[in-house]
């Protein structure tokens, strides 16, 4: 590991015991004392050891969830006064900034000063977002129609839809998190949290800002362990109401599959490949770095990485000459340095994943114009940013998520239907089109099946903005009033008057 980063004596004293889980309102290591190792991705090595939820964990999580929301604790609080205790969580965000920036730092990857400027605020705005929520979840009146000469009193109310299991991912877990706890808060509902096995350490720090903020015992429970055993649990729960998954689309479908027992509500953000559009008329400049940086920020380790990159053919080899004249700058390495700007992936396993994606795109006709090995540095999981030319729909490499580093791109003609080329994906998560003629900037847009378009730019998140995808990137949404809206329930009531 780096010697540039002096890691904080509060956070070693952390990262050196067993990350516990969190169940009604108490930290318990795993009933039969299984432990699972965290690894440092920039170091390749043991940096702690988490608890690992036995079933008979997970039956105490859900049993203490449903109790706390059957018990009105937390629904029965006035709506002002939770958005207080959500208020206060961003503000404890805020406040411990410094530590969990350390925390996604160390077991996630993340640079800690994209993490301490970005990652962290955001996670706390989720919260303020969502506690401004809480006092403005309303239902409507309506008219009857076709009943004559009676009159009656009809409207709509929303509720809690109860016990809701979130589980997130491992490439942006403080994030997340907060994107799927804030709003089941703010509706109502009592949470069981189950992050990544690979990426515990800011969960647990959140956990512990959550009680400390005020949330009722039994209101957000902790789980650690991997998505088959205790994942799957949960999926499968008669007495979890929601799940809301975040992570690949295979994953995404066996939870599907395991929730329909009670048919639970279930909101799925899952795949992507998610393609920037550059016409000629683009300031090909910006187009050049913001197609870059779509696709080498955080190593390629986002759900909506600009992955398939089509350009128009008179400016195509300037486009991709410039993308990768920015690849081969790029500095990569250990995210505890600061002098590196592309850190490492997530685990050995995916490294080896990424590696096998880049030669099988290599086997079946891609050129690689720059990148495409790994990087032996320090024990950590690094592979050079990646950019293919002579790619088609056929390959692999232009079909599959590679979830790295890794760019495929491809000219198109006036004669071409780009909008044809750009939909021609299993996935529809998200896409950028870079013009400054506005008339085929919206009309582009339009036409692609992507839940978040982006025009002259790409990857710029608000909590106001909806999240989501088309097609096999998932159900529902994350983010805005609409996230809100997947934690509730919506009752009619016909009053005869």
């Amino acid at each position: 590991m780096s010697n540039t980063f002096q890691i904080s004596p509060g956070v070693q004293q952390r990262m050196g015991r067993v990350q516990p889980l969190l169940i009604d309102g108490e930290w318990r290591e795993a009933q039969g004392g299984a432990t699972t190792d965290v690894y440092g991705p920039s170091c390749g090595s043991v940096i702690s050891k988490a608890a690992s939820a036995s079933d008979a964990d997970t039956e105490l999580a859900v049993a203490a969830a449903r109790r706390s929301f059957d018990s009105g604790v937390w629904t029965g609080m006035t709506p002002a006064a939770r958005a207080k205790i959500l208020w206060k969580v961003a503000d404890l965000l805020e406040a411990y900034s410094a530590e969990i920036a350390e925390l996604e730092m160390l077991d996630a990857g993340k640079f800690y000063s994209s993490a301490k400027e970005g990652e962290v605020p955001f996670a706390a705005e989720c919260f303020r977002y969502y506690a401004g929520w809480c006092t403005k979840i309303e239902g409507t009146t309506k008219q009857i129609s076709t009943v004559p000469g009676q009159d009656f009193h009809v409207y709509t109310q929303r509720e809690a839809v109860g016990v809701a299991a979130l589980i997130v991912p491992w490439n942006g877990p403080l994030v997340q998190a907060a994107w799927k706890i804030a709003p089941a808060l703010a509706a109502g509902c009592s949470c069981i949290l189950k992050p990544a096995a690979e990426t515990p350490l800011s969960t647990v720090r959140l956990g512990e800002i959550l009680i400390e903020a005020g949330v009722p015992a039994g209101v957000f429970n902790l789980l650690l362990g991997d998505g088959p055993g205790v994942g799957q649990a949960l999926a499968a729960h008669p007495d979890v109401d929601k799940i809301s998954f975040t992570g690949s689309t295979q994953v995404g479908k066996r939870i599907v599959n395991a929730a329909q027992g009670n048919l639970k509500k279930v909101s799925l953000e899952l795949g992507g490949k998610s393609p920037i559009v550059i016409f000629d008329d683009a300031n090909i400049e910006e187009a050049i770095v913001g197609a870059a940086q779509a696709i080498f920020s955080n190593a390629g380790q986002v759900c909506v990485a600009g992955s398939r990159l089509y350009v128009q053919a008179s400016v195509y080899e300037q486009v991709v000459t410039g993308i990768a004249d920015i690849a081969k700058q790029m500095r990569v390495g250990a995210s505890t340095d600061p002098e590196h700007n592309m850190g490492p992936l997530i685990s050995e396993k995916h490294l080896n994943a990424v590696s096998k994606m880049i030669d099988q795109g290599v086997a079946e006709g891609g050129v690689i114009v720059t990148g495409g090995g790994r990087l032996e540095l320090g024990g950590g999981y690094f592979v050079e940013p990646t950019v293919f030319s002579d790619v088609n729909h056929s390959m692999s490499i232009v079909k599959d998520e590679v979830f790295g580093p890794v760019l495929v791109a491809m000219p198109f003609t006036e004669s071409d239907d780009i909008v044809a080329l750009a939909n021609d994906s299993e996935y529809g998560l998200a896409a950028s089109v870079w013009t400054q003629d506005i008339g085929k900037a919206h009309k582009t847009a339009a036409a692609i099946r992507a839940g978040l378009l982006w025009i002259n730019c790409h990857g710029i998140p608000d909590m106001a903005v909806p999240f989501g995808g088309y097609k096999q990137s998932g159900w529902g949404r994350e983010n805005g009033y609409e996230a809100l809206l997947q934690y509730t329930e919506l009752k009619s009531v016909v009053a005869k008057l």
